[in-house]
């Protein structure tokens, strides 16, 4: 983990977000590494955004971190609902993200800096489009400070997303989730479960490279190059890339783009 962020450091990225395990399994091993990296933020000026799912949870325990937080002065959250886990009946005391977010705010008031998730193309549990932004608004309305979505790559779903979300009055930033592609099997199962579509024209080229690991890694950080290019164009408030701690085709992406600070 250390040698994972001093390697992305010079991107200047605002924060590093760190997942906790469904339903809090690794949150032990995941709550040292964000306050390592909080310790550090005095050298390198990077915050620690921890990921807080409200499955499984109770008001004390989330109560109980957000202290450690404090005492550690991690300020920044990313507050999700997160997945049961297979086995847990239990969802805990909060059953939607927007319950978790006004709960901390009740709590903590503005100590902490709230991201949120959002689906430019629809969460997969949405019974539809409008229904899901309704949910987002939720959110917003929660306390939420800004929003990283969850990946795609139809570009033209995000700034749709983001136009319908200002027509319904939301106005925190929606910053744009790039996930690199490293294995293409691995990535539409992956995709298929969370409701990420890949372009057909673009699953029918990732299919053709089969087990040619070196022009699928050339072709894709190509296309992800070009396609974060237009995001930057356009005018995103940020990018939030999924490294999945594997740095090199986010490191090689921005190189290119010129994000080498």
């Amino acid at each position: 983990m250390r040698e994972v962020r001093h390697k992305l450091a010079p991107l200047n990225p605002e924060f590093y977000s760190v997942t906790f395990g469904a339903g809090g399994s690794t949150q032990d091993n995941t709550l040292a590494a964000v306050i390592d990296i909080q310790q550090d933020r005095a050298t390198t000026g990077i915050d620690a955004a921890p990921h807080l799912s409200c499955v499984g949870s109770t008001e004390e325990g989330i109560r109980d971190l957000l202290n450690t937080f404090k005492e550690n002065d991690i300020r920044r959250i990313v507050a999700l609902r997160g997945d049961l886990p297979s086995g847990m009946r239990d969802p805990g005391d909060f059953r939607y993200a927007n319950e978790l977010i006004d709960f901390i705010r009740k709590e903590t008031n503005d100590y902490f800096t709230i991201e949120v998730a959002a689906y430019p193309e629809v969460h997969p549990q949405a019974e539809s489009a409008a229904i899901d932004l309704v949910n987002f608004k939720r959110k917003v309305d929660a306390g939420a400070d800004s929003a990283l979505t969850q990946y795609f790559y139809n570009i033209d779903s995000y700034f749709y997303f983001v136009d319908r979300c200002q027509r319904a009055g939301i106005e925190i930033p929606i910053i744009p989730g790039i996930m690199p592609i490293n294995n293409f099997s691995q990535l539409a199962r992956f995709s298929d479960g969370c409701g990420a579509e890949i372009p057909r024209w673009l699953r029918k080229r990732l299919e053709e490279f089969a087990d040619d690991a070196e022009s699928l890694q050339a072709f894709t950080l190509d296309f992800l190059t070009d396609f974060t290019e237009k995001l930057i164009t356009a005018g995103v408030p940020g990018l939030h890339f999924y490294t999945m701690n594997r740095i090199d085709p986010t490191l090689t992406i921005c190189q290119r783009l010129g994000l080498i600070k």
